[in-house]
């Protein structure tokens, strides 16, 4: 089996029975996905024309203040596109809500890049369904693969070698027909493709877990592409786990912890926690100290149902709903003090550039 085809004989793999008609729509993109991985071409017209602004790596430090940052746009002439703010854009005392930004004609429903690749994850032409799409540094389509579901979460490791996603499905008979979440996992080099988290060996409390009500989503790698960490749901809890694409094993690490954000010293986790452990209570946004286990409440005391990304080692970003179809950018610092302050309006899905 070649590397381009291992992740299509893994996609028709799954661990769970479902419904007929999920059944039905998974086989529909299963045939589709028989062109799905497409090599780049320096000549794509719908990811390259007037996109020469925009690109996935941080500019030089001698013109940057600080991270330069790429996000979606929801402002309404420009709702879904990808848009990149230069942080060598902002002046002393004027924040980067100030700041130029450069609109791709790109459009993503979830987008993250890191090290010069970016994930976006978008509708399928005309079609309803979605696709999810990887990157070059200057936007230019490396492979896309069909997916079954609707895009919640997207995530490219630090090197950017790996990349994840998670949307919401449909059908399982476990949960009577309602939605569930699916996590996948690529690795650009060889299109190797983990297609779901729910045959992997679990561990909670040191000792072997089976059940059939398991949900993953979130995903956040490690430097070292091989460790992550995620959020697992099973019997009503939500736990951050510990993942290892070397033996395929999840560990539970904490209770009460979802959307995690790796920082960029792999010390520290930002994530959304439910308050009073209700969803419908909203999320409090908060960093775990991975060896300590000390949890820091930040200064952003207004619900955030989002998985926060790390502007730097002190600062973390994350977006906030406002009305029905905008939303903004807000940063806040890691430690707790401070107070948030708007990053980039009419904004979502916000990701720190860097360069491999």
């Amino acid at each position: 089996m070649t590397a381009r085809t291992t992740w299509l004989a893994a996609l028709s793999r799954s661990p769970r029975r479902r419904v007929a008609s999920a059944a039905v729509g998974f086989t529909a993109l299963a045939v589709l996905a028989g062109a799905a991985i497409v090599a780049a071409r320096p000549d794509t017209p719908a990811e390259v024309a007037g996109q020469r602004a925009v690109s996935l790596l941080s500019g030089p430090p001698s013109v940057q203040e600080g991270p330069g940052v790429a996000a979606l746009s929801t402002a309404s002439d420009s709702h879904g596109r990808l848009i990149s703010v230069s942080a060598g854009a902002s002046r002393a005392g004027v924040s980067r809500a100030s700041a130029s930004r450069a609109v791709a004609r790109l459009t993503c429903a979830r987008f993250h890049a890191a090290a010069g690749t970016g994930l976006c994850l978008r509708l399928d032409g005309d079609l309803t369904t979605y696709q999810l799409t990887v990157l070059d540094s200057g936007l230019r389509v490396r492979s896309q693969i069909p997916l079954v579901g609707v895009p919640n979460r997207a995530r490219v490791s630090p090197s950017g070698h790996l990349v994840s996603w998670t949307v919401f499905v449909t059908g399982d008979s476990y949960n009577g027909g309602r939605f569930s979440t699916r996590v996948g996992i690529l690795d650009t080099r060889t299109d190797t493709l983990v297609p779901t988290l729910e045959d992997w060996s679990v561990t909670v409390a040191d000792r072997p877990y089976h059940a059939k009500d398991l949900n993953f989503w979130g995903v956040t790698f490690a430097s070292d592409d091989r460790h992550f960490y995620a959020t697992m749901s099973t019997a009503g809890h939500r736990y951050l786990v510990h993942g290892d694409l070397g033996t395929h094993r999840l560990t539970t690490v904490r209770d009460g912890v979802e959307c995690p954000s790796l920082s960029p010293d792999g010390t520290r986790v930002a994530f959304k926690s439910a308050r009073d452990g209700d969803p419908r209570h909203g999320w409090r946004l908060s960093v775990l100290d991975l060896a300590t286990g000390h949890v820091t409440a930040l200064a952003e005391e207004r619900s955030v149902d989002d998985q926060a990304v790390w502007l730097d080692s002190r600062t973390v970003a994350y977006g906030l709903r406002r009305g029905r179809d905008h939303s903004d950018v807000w940063q806040t610092p890691a430690d707790g003090t401070g107070r948030p302050h708007v990053l980039i309006p009419d904004a979502e899905s916000p990701a720190t550039l860097t360069t491999p």
